[in-house]
């Protein structure tokens, strides 16, 4: 099957890197991003690997969907891996991609080999007061009339808002920021919390069985960085805390997160 006719069947935008004959690894962006928060990584992980990243419905130059449950989501990234015939792939998750990818590991087995979460918060109580901006941007009354406002410069400091330390904003993150609809962004954040207040992430992989290495920013403002120990309940799980790093350790480390992420796949081989 050609990229145009997995476009068609599956219309989720789809960035391939790397050997086509590498091993391949998934990688899925957060609430309200897209694939391009990975770019900075993605030239280590290319050398070795057939990268994969896809924009989720509704993000970046994805169209939107019916729905925006973690199900849901995982069920359009089961049929792009499908249209791909990749097989049992690597998946590295960041933030609330790695719900997704959780999702895809429990609704199809068969495509997960192993399991990286980068910055996904466990649990709803682990989640930190947010940052005034974001609370702004993201909560109504101001939410609905600020969003369509968003200035260049304002997506930027959102974005800076996640981090630890000064960060270099790709200028393709900020044109697919700009593409997000506030809608699309309220009902992804509400399909997340139905998803954790189920069941917690530890508790969904403990009965999975598939590798996990958890990578947190030390610093991260978003969930509570001590957080990240609770994965430490799944057997055999790996847990990497960054010191001095935010919530997007793909901008803020990109070397040693790409080098973590490779040491994690070579492992898992």
């Amino acid at each position: 099957m050609t990229d145009y006719d997995i476009k068609r069947a599956h219309p989720m935008h789809v960035d391939q890197d790397g050997p086509r004959q590498a091993p391949p690894l998934l990688l899925i962006h957060g609430s309200g991003a897209s694939g391009a928060f990975w770019g900075p990584v993605v030239p280590a992980l290319a050398a070795r690997h057939h990268v994969v990243r896809v924009d989720l419905p509704g993000c970046g130059q994805s169209p939107p969907a019916a729905s925006y449950d973690v199900p849901a989501q995982a069920a359009h990234v089961a049929a792009v891996l499908d249209g791909l015939g990749l097989g049992r792939v690597g998946v590295a998750g960041h933030s609330s991609g790695g719900y997704v990818a959780t999702a895809l590991a429990e609704l199809r087995p068969d495509l997960v080999g192993s399991l990286a979460l980068v910055s996904t918060g466990p649990r709803l109580d682990a989640l930190l007061p947010q940052p005034l901006l974001l609370r702004a941007l993201l909560e109504p009354p101001l939410g609905p009339l600020l969003w369509p406002r968003r200035s260049d410069a304002m997506i930027r400091k959102g974005i800076g808002a996640m981090a630890a330390r000064p960060v270099r904003v790709p200028d393709d993150v900020v044109r697919d920021l700009r593409a997000i609809t506030y809608r699309t962004t309220r009902a992804v954040l509400r399909g997340n919390a139905v998803y954790l207040a189920e069941r917690s992430v530890p508790e969904r992989l403990a009965g999975l069985g598939v590798p996990v290495y958890v990578i947190f920013g030390g610093a991260d403002p978003r969930w509570e960085p001590s957080s990240a120990r609770q994965y430490e309940a799944v057997l055999g799980a790996r847990v990497e805390l960054l010191p001095g790093v935010g919530h997007l350790p793909m901008l803020e480390a990109p070397e040693v997160t790409g080098e973590l992420l490779l040491s994690f796949a070579a492992a898992d081989r």
